[in-house]
């Protein structure tokens, strides 16, 4: 199975964003900002990595200073941004933005919100990218269980977490820790 890194904001969010008529003010703003990440979507699915820091870069300083240094939005584009850095290997560009995007979805959001789950599962990656397994270890297992309580046992976010502790598991040579982690993803997918 493949790592998969959840990192972009969901795609229909963007489409409905985008397809309300033009306003003002913070619903403005909040399709402004939606506009911008789609581009950032775009770019780093195309494989078009400066294009994709470009936009990023945009739509963080568009967040930060609309929403906030401390808004869920500024957070989302701190890790849009720190995604495409880890693509491109630049490794110690990424750690601070996935941190800082870590600190802003356990305050804004509360410690047990899917959002601060998809944060630590992808700061937990790039440990494991970096092979700080130590470090990326305590990370994929508090997203495991944020997903197991807040998305439930079954649920296909769930199943990604599984799986990506499991690879660390391989990655370290636990194999005895990674096949039931397998199992329980298989069966879910």
């Amino acid at each position: 199975m493949m790592r998969r890194f959840l990192v972009f904001l969901w795609a229909f969010w963007v489409v409905a964003a985008l397809a309300q008529p033009a306003g003002s003010g913070a619903a403005g703003a909040e399709q402004q900002w939606w506009a911008l990440n789609a581009q950032v979507v775009a770019a780093y699915r195309e494989g078009r990595y400066p294009a994709g820091l470009e936009a990023a870069q945009r739509a963080l300083k568009f967040a930060e200073t609309e929403f906030g240094a401390d808004h869920p939005s500024t957070g989302a584009s701190l890790n849009n941004l720190a995604e495409l850095y880890r693509a491109m290997g630049a490794y110690d560009k990424a750690l601070p933005l996935y941190q800082r995007a870590l600190l802003i979805a356990e305050k804004a959001e509360g410690p047990e919100h899917p959002s601060t789950g998809t944060r630590l599962n992808n700061l937990a990656g790039l440990y494991e990218s970096m092979g700080a397994y130590d470090k990326a270890l305590p990370l994929y297992q508090r997203a495991l269980l944020i997903a197991e309580k807040a998305q439930g046992p079954e649920h296909p976010e769930t199943g990604t977490r599984l799986n990506n502790l499991a690879l660390l598991y391989q990655d370290m040579g636990a194999y005895d820790k990674a096949l039931p982690l397998y199992q329980r993803a298989l069966l879910i997918a």
